[in-house]
């Protein structure tokens, strides 16, 4: 064989050799992390089914599952007994991680009181099918809350706006809409509201007809009204408004006095002066007067 070709060959030999070492430790190298990664897992507590608002957690509502260290949500549990009896108070959806900020504290309450935030109320009011909207006030909605009655002040009954932009928290027993948002025929709605504002819902509930109105969510407006009597259905005034203030009348001066022209007269002339006479005796003088009724 010839020696020539020995050469090449094993020179080729050798050259292939090592680059297949130097591509073997690159694949190592970076192969590694992945596999370190892959066995740091830690545990996550997922949602075994679709969870409402209002339910309380159970065992059968939840799964255990397997995340890297690194990708473990901020909120997140890995123990079951972590939510276990806890409200929800935002939906969670199935496989999803279940975090702090979708649960209430344990022993808030169950259905609606959790989701109720400190230092609010959830008034429940009647309602029927006109009132109600024809069932279309569905929880998430914003209502203005007209009340109709005869108040002491009017002399007819009248409808005026009590409350404005509250949140709906139900329909009856329904804390949520379904995704195709259907009406809900339900006999009471709750409304979120303050306790001064729970005090007016609760009166005009018991006092007056209640009314509530439909309004975008968006809207954030709070109207001022006056209400509205029947008299003004007719294009009447109202008796609790009232009257424009009339034009004012011009003020009417007595006149003054008549100017009497009288006639001028003449003073009387002065009377004539006394008769004087001049006596001069030697060194001395002197004057006398002579009265006019001596002539």
């Amino acid at each position: 064989m010839d020696r020539r070709f020995l050469t090449v060959l094993g020179v080729s030999l050798l050259f292939a050799l090592v680059i297949s070492s130097v591509f073997y430790q690159m694949t190592a190298r970076a192969g590694a992390p992945k596999k370190a990664e892959s066995t740091d897992l830690k545990d996550i507590i997922l949602a075994a089914r679709p969870l409402s608002v209002g339910t309380t957690i159970k065992p059968a509502d939840i799964k255990l599952g397997k995340i890297p260290a690194s990708a473990f949500p901020k909120g997140a549990f890995g123990k079951a007994e972590e939510v276990i009896d806890r409200p929800v108070v935002s939906n969670v959806l199935i496989d999803e991680a279940i975090l702090e900020g979708r649960l209430a504290t344990r022993g808030s309450g169950y259905g609606l009181a959790p989701i109720i935030p400190v230092g609010m109320r959830g008034v429940t009011v009647r309602v029927n099918d006109v009132t109600g909207i024809s069932g279309f006030v569905l929880p998430g909605m914003r209502v203005d809350v007209l009340v109709t009655g005869h108040p002491a002040s009017a002399d007819s009954t009248m409808t005026a706006t009590a409350l404005q932009n509250m949140l709906v928290l139900s329909a009856g027993t329904t804390v949520q809409a379904d995704a195709r948002g259907q009406a809900i025929q339900a006999a009471t709605v709750t409304l979120l509201a303050t306790p001064d504002q729970a005090e007016t819902l609760t009166l005009a509930n018991n006092e007056g007809r209640i009314q509530l109105v439909l309004r975008n969510g968006s809207d954030q407006t709070i109207e001022k009204t006056s209400g509205r009597e029947i008299a003004e259905l007719y294009g009447s005034r109202p008796s609790h408004k009232k009257a424009p203030d009339p034009a004012p009348r011009p003020v009417r001066r007595a006149a003054p006095p008549p100017v009497v022209n009288a006639v001028a007269t003449a003073p009387p002339p002065p009377p004539p002066p006394p008769d004087q006479i001049v006596v001069i005796r030697g060194t001395q003088k002197s004057v006398e007067t002579v009265s006019n009724g001596g002539k």
